[in-house]
C-alpha cells in the first residue's frame, strides 16, 4: 500500500473515526514524517510463504537459545584445570568452547532479528521534516497509535512461535553473563587454600617430615642448579595422590619459585620471616608462591636487573628484594613466602626442602578464606 498525505490539522473527532493504521499515518504526517511507500510483506495473513519465513526466524532464535544452554553446560561440566604435558589435555577445549558458543548465540540472535525485519515486517520508506514545536494532545494520541501500529507490524501478537523462541534466546543471553560472573563464586575455597602439600608429613618423610622440592619430572633441586640471578619452578615432592586427586606436581596450589640472588643483594624481609630463605642468616635463595595474589595467574617472569617478578596476565609486579611486595599493577598482597632449608642427599649433595608450609593462604587476595 502506498500513501502520501498533506500536513493538515486533524481534529479529535476525526481521529476517533480513523482506523489504527490511519491514525498512525496521520500521526506521522503531523510529526513531519511523510510515508512515501508502505507495503505489507504478506497482505494475506497465514500463507505458506509467511509460515515458512516465520519458521526461519524462529529457527535462528532457537539456535541462539541452544547455544546459550550449551555455554552453561560447558561452563559447568567441561574440564578446565591445567594438566602436565604428556597427560590428556582436555582443558584446552574449555575456552574455545565457551567463546564459540557465545559467538553462535549472539550471531543467530542478530541474524534472527535482521531476518524478522526483512521477511515479516512491512516494507516502508519515509521522509521526515525537522520541527521544534511542543506536541499537542492530538499528536500524543497519534504517537500512541504509531507505537501500537509498530507492535502490530512486528506480528508478535499472532506469531507465538517467534515470541517463544525469541524469549528463549533472550533468556539465554541474559543468563550467560550471570553464570560467568556468579558461577565461579558459588563454592568458596574455605580452608583449602590455607594448607598445601608443602606441609611437613612425617609418615612420608620420616623423621622430621620435611618435604623435598622437586622439578616437574620429580628430580630434586640443588642450590648448585641455579646460577646467580637464576630462577626455577619447583613443586612439593609428594607422589601420593591427595583427596583432590592431585599429587605434589599436579596440585594447583603447588607451583613455587626459587630465586637465587646475585652477590651483594639483600632482602628487606617481612616481620618474622627474616630466616625463611637459605642460608638463614644471610639468605641467598628465596622461595615464593608462583600464584599471583591478584587473579591466580603464574607470576613467573623475573627481571634480574630490576629484581622484579612480573605477572603477564594483568601486569602486576612484585619486588623480590622487598620479599615479593607488590609495587605495580592490581595485586595488593605480597606473594606468600615458603621457608626453605637444605639436607644432604644419598649422593652427598645438598637438596632443598620445605621447613614448613606457607604461613598464609596462597592465591588471589579477593577469595574469602573464613
Amino acid at each position: 500500500m502506498s500513501a502520501t498525505h498533506s500536513s493538515t490539522e486533524v481534529s479529535e473527532n476525526e481521529l476517533r473515526a480513523m482506523s489504527p493504521e490511519e491514525q498512525m499515518i496521520a500521526g506521522a504526517e503531523a510529526d513531519g514524517v511523510h510515508i512515501v511507500h508502505r507495503r505489507n510483506r504478506f497482505p494475506v495473513p497465514g500463507t505458506r510463504a509467511e509460515k515458512r519465513a516465520e519458521r526461519g526466524v524462529a529457527l535462528c532464535f532457537l539456535v541462539s537459545a541452544l547455544a546459550g544452554v550449551g555455554f552453561v553446560v560447558a561452563f559447568v561440566a567441561m574440564p578446565y584445570r591445567w594438566h602436565l604435558p604428556g597427560t590428556p589435555q582436555t582443558f584446552r577445549f574449555y575456552t574455545p568452547a565457551l567463546g564459540g558458543l557465545l559467538a553462535v548465540m549472539m550471531l543467530f540472535m542478530g541474524v534472527g532479528l535482521v531476518l524478522w525485519a526483512k521477511w515479516l515486517m512491512p516494507e516502508e520508506e519515509a521522509v521526515q521534516d525537522r520541527h521544534d514545536e511542543p506536541s499537542t494532545e492530538q499528536e500524543k494520541v497519534m504517537t500512541q497509535a504509531t507505537l501500537a501500529s509498530g507492535l502490530q507490524d512486528t506480528g508478535l501478537p499472532r506469531r507465538s512461535l517467534i515470541l517463544r523462541t525469541m524469549g528463549l534466546a533472550g533468556g539465554a543471553i541474559a543468563t550467560v553473563p550471570l553464570i560467568a560472573m556468579v558461577g565461579a563464586m558459588i563454592k568458596k575455597p574455605g580452608k583449602q587454600l590455607e594448607s598445601t602439600l608443602f606441609k611437613p608429613n612425617p609418615k612420608l618423610f620420616p623423621p622430621a617430615g620435611l618435604i623435598p622440592l622437586v622439578y616437574s619430572d620429580w628430580r630434586r633441586i640443588s642450590p648448585d642448579d641455579l646460577l646467580p640471578g637464576g630462577i626455577e619452578t619447583v613443586f612439593p615432592g609428594v607422589r601420593e595422590v591427595g583427596p583432590d586427586g592431585k599429587n605434589g606436581v599436579t596440585s594447583a596450589a603447588s607451583p613455587t619459585l626459587i630465586i637465587r640472588l646475585r652477590p651483594g643483594q639483600k632482602v628487606e624481609a617481612r616481620k618474622g620471616q627474616a630466616d625463611y630463605g637459605w642460608p638463614r642468616d644471610a639468605p641467598e635463595f628465596l622461595a615464593f608462591s608462583k600464584i599471583c595474589t591478584h587473579a591466580g595467574c603464574p607470576a613467573s617472569l623475573y627481571e634480574q636487573q630490576t629484581t622484579r617478578l612480573l605477572c603477564p596476565c594483568h601486569q602486576s609486579q612484585f619486588e623480590v628484594l622487598k620479599d615479593a611486595k607488590p609495587v605495580f599493577g592490581p595485586a595488593t598482597r605480597s606473594l606468600p613466602k615458603l621457608p626453605i632449608d637444605v639436607e644432604i642427599g644419598e649422593d652427598g649433595r645438598q637438596y632443598f626442602v620445605a621447613r614448613s608450609d606457607f604461613n598464609e593462604p596462597i592465591g588471589p587476595a579477593y577469595w574469602e578464606r573464613s
